[in-house]
């Protein structure tokens, strides 16, 4: 397969083609990332890297990173962590708070806000230093101590996030948070503020294409753990579009509201795509189109 070939043709294709996405406003920080940034990176289970575009450039991956807290969530709680958050799609925006009544603060699945505020919960009790743990897991996926909270983003988001406020208050009131918010809270912005590229993005993702295993060797997950994670990103990982995307692009993935889409082909690749507008539901304009157009050209997809 010829991985660059066909990531700088359909890079060249889509770039080209009108983008009526918009860049997420709502946190005043990624309202100043140039929108024309779009780069493409793919590492291969052969553990051969192709990008394209701005592949290097470091971006906000946000929810992105709700793939690796869950990751750490579900090493040390196995089985126990779902009996605080549910495995089911929401069907809902990802800052809902409207089913959480109805389930009694169990939030739908750790993707969508509620669930990853949960999951952030875990890890404060988890670790004397939940946030220095996170980091220190991330780089070790990806092999790469430069990897960094954006502290700007971070600080932008708490100035700004008076729903996921909500969402944690309301989840305590059912019992289902255990420590500080602020605490709790903390960990979170710092979490969807992890500033990475494309290369480093697919590279800390490369365990879930390769049987729990990162590229260095090291067993992050057992594969019957593996499987359901990347189950979770089929059904959950791009909240009330994720039927949309199994439907047009047809691989697990998780998307964030920074232009970041990361998409596995167990056992073949790991790959991200970064471009900043955001369709209505939230995610990548143009990442959605690539990666649909990347899996119907290589016929890829796992269906």
């Amino acid at each position: 397969m010829d991985y660059q070939n066909i990531l700088s043709s359909l890079h060249q294709q889509i770039n080209t083609e009108p983008n009526p996405g918009k860049v997420a406003a709502y946190i005043p920080e990624l309202d100043k990332v140039d929108p024309k940034y779009f780069g493409i990176g793919i590492l291969t289970n052969q553990q051969e890297y192709f990008g394209e575009g701005d592949h290097e450039v470091s971006f906000s991956i946000q929810s992105c990173a709700k793939v690796f807290s869950l990751t750490m969530a579900y090493q040390h709680l196995d089985g126990e962590l779902w009996k605080r958050v549910d495995v089911e799609p929401s069907g809902t925006p990802f800052n809902s708070l409207v089913q959480l009544e109805a389930d009694k603060g169990i939030p739908r699945n750790p993707f969508i806000n509620a669930g990853a505020i949960v999951v952030c919960d875990v890890l404060v009790s988890l670790f004397p230093n939940p946030k220095a743990a996170l980091l220190d897991f991330v780089r070790d996926l990806s092999g790469d101590a430069s990897i960094d909270y954006d502290q700007s983003v971070a600080n932008s988001e708490a100035q700004t996030g008076f729903r996921n406020i909500a969402l944690i208050n309301f989840i305590r009131s059912f019992g289902n948070i255990h420590n500080n918010c602020n605490q709790v809270l903390d960990l979170y912005f710092n979490m969807c503020s992890l500033s990475m590229s494309c290369r480093q993005l697919a590279e800390s993702c490369f365990y879930l294409a390769n049987n729990g295993q990162n590229k260095n060797g090291k067993v992050i997950l057992n594969r019957s753990k593996t499987k359901r994670v990347n189950a979770i990103m089929q059904t959950c990982g791009f909240y009330d579009e994720a039927g949309e995307f199994a439907y047009r692009v047809g691989l697990p993935g998780k998307s964030g509201v920074g232009g970041g889409i990361i998409a596995i082909h167990p056992e073949e690749y790991s790959m991200a795509v970064w471009s900043p507008p955001l369709n209505p539901k939230g995610n990548s304009y143009r990442g959605m189109r690539f990666l649909e157009a990347f899996t119907t050209r290589t016929n890829s997809s796992i269906f």
